[in-house]
């Protein structure tokens, strides 16, 4: 990892994640990108997962890195199918790891460079290729992500595992449990 890439030098919390609208205010994306990215496998939120009416999804910083490359890729016209490939070999890693990697594309295949001597193998092709260096972009959402609430996942069960996710849900819950209690 990069010296300075993270406050402190440390990590993001993997239990500490954002939701819905921070999610794609600090990646760029609508709203529609981002659901439809959930529901279609393409990027999921690691930290929590919709579970029906009133429950929200919680991202981590990895997985808004990810929804932020994916938006960089589908700008320069990377098709759906080759970005899917790119983020699976990219879900594989940690965020240690993404933090050296650079994504160069000719417009039709995604390719991992990982040292200096990769990039100008594949420019000595000569075709004309963009790069997305995932430190740069790690860096920038570190600092736009600051601004943003996050909130820590609840490790034990039972804790908030009974509480639903959002206010108005959360109301009828305890009014449905009142009545019946």
């Amino acid at each position: 990892m990069q010296p300075g890439l993270f406050p402190d030098d440390t990590a993001p919390d993997e239990m500490v994640g954002y939701r819905v609208p921070s999610a794609c205010q600090v990646a760029g994306i609508t709203y529609r990108q981002l659901d439809y990215w959930a529901r279609t496998g393409l990027v999921v939120p690691s930290i929590r997962t919709a579970s029906g009416s009133g429950s929200q999804r919680l991202y981590s910083f990895k997985d808004i890195l990810v929804l932020k490359i994916v938006k960089r890729l589908l700008d320069a016209g990377i098709s759906l199918q080759n970005i899917r490939i790119a983020v699976d070999h990219l879900r594989s890693r940690g965020v240690e790891d993404l933090a050296g990697i650079t994504l160069f594309s000719d417009g039709v295949t995604v390719y991992e460079c990982t040292s200096a001597e990769e990039v100008v193998d594949l420019l000595q092709g000569g075709q004309g290729v963009f790069g997305i260096a995932v430190s740069g972009a790690m860096r920038e959402l570190t600092g736009a992500i600051a601004a943003f609430p996050a909130e820590r996942a609840e490790s034990q069960p039972g804790a908030a595992g009974d509480r639903p996710e959002d206010e108005l849900a959360f109301r009828r819950k305890v009014r449905m449990d009142r009545r019946t209690g």
